[in-house]
């Protein structure tokens, strides 16, 4: 069985910034790939930002140049950095990791962007 724990969510200004965290615990043999996708009221879940084990980094289109993802590989951990952020960057954000032929996503920590 494989634990996610998102952390870091929350409510912030438009401009502002949030960083979230998401550490992978349980059954996991090898993750190739950890990132976050988020889903709007309305909206299908869509890829936010995307890390591979050897750094390679794939971003969805309306948050490149605003948020950047790393990861900590020693402690099974990602980080998502956002800044600049919009109304439009509201939703639930969902963390997503793909060990072997397997996917596995966290339980959602909301990011609301409001004044």
């Amino acid at each position: 069985q494989v634990q996610l724990v998102e952390s870091g969510g929350g409510l912030v200004q438009p401009g502002g910034s949030l960083r979230l965290s998401c550490a992978a615990s349980g059954s996991i043999f090898s993750i190739y790939s950890m990132g976050w996708y988020r889903q709007a009221p309305g909206k299908q879940r869509e890829l936010v930002a995307a890390i591979t084990s050897g750094g390679r980094t794939n971003y969805g289109d309306s948050v490149k140049g605003r948020f950047t993802i790393s990861r900590d590989n020693a402690k099974n951990t990602v980080y998502l950095e956002m800044n600049s952020l919009n109304s439009e960057d509201t939703a639930v954000y969902y963390c997503n990791i793909v060990h072997g032929d397997i996917q596995s996503w966290g339980q959602g920590t909301q990011v609301t962007v409001s004044s």
